[in-house]
């Protein structure tokens, strides 16, 4: 199961001087979608028990497009593993001008994570 998410970092996500994101932003995000993976999948949010794996690849600006995606890769009892991607595919360009950006032709990976969420028993309630 897929979920995606499309999103424009503004000034108030930017932490860090020249307008840096923080990377704590795209984990936000990474809940986000597992929220709606485990509500489209159990029909509940769930729990975000923990990462296993998180790395952060480029950086991002304040006024960079996102698409993050998620995907469950594995069900079990309560708990399900998921995998995400957030990918820049519009980027900024304050060099040229406060309004200026570019359409990526080519989208660039900036962070991607896996992770374990769960539902309880007796809040699923779809059947897998």
């Amino acid at each position: 199961m897929k979920a995606n998410l499309k999103i424009r970092m503004s000034l108030n996500d930017a932490h860090y001087g020249g307008n840096l994101v923080d990377g704590a932003r795209l984990l936000e995000l990474f809940g986000d979608i597992a929220t709606a993976l485990l509500i489209k999948n159990d029909g509940d949010e769930g729990l975000f028990r923990a990462y296993d794996n998180i790395e952060f690849l480029a950086p991002v600006y304040a006024g960079d497009f996102i698409e993050i995606k998620g995907e469950i890769t594995e069900i079990k009892n309560t708990s399900r593993k998921m995998n995400f991607e957030a990918w820049k595919y519009i980027t900024a360009k304050p060099d040229i001008s406060e309004s200026a950006a570019e359409y990526l032709q080519n989208p660039i990976l900036v962070s991607k994570a896996s992770g374990t969420c769960v539902v309880p028993k007796n809040k699923q309630r779809k059947k897998s």
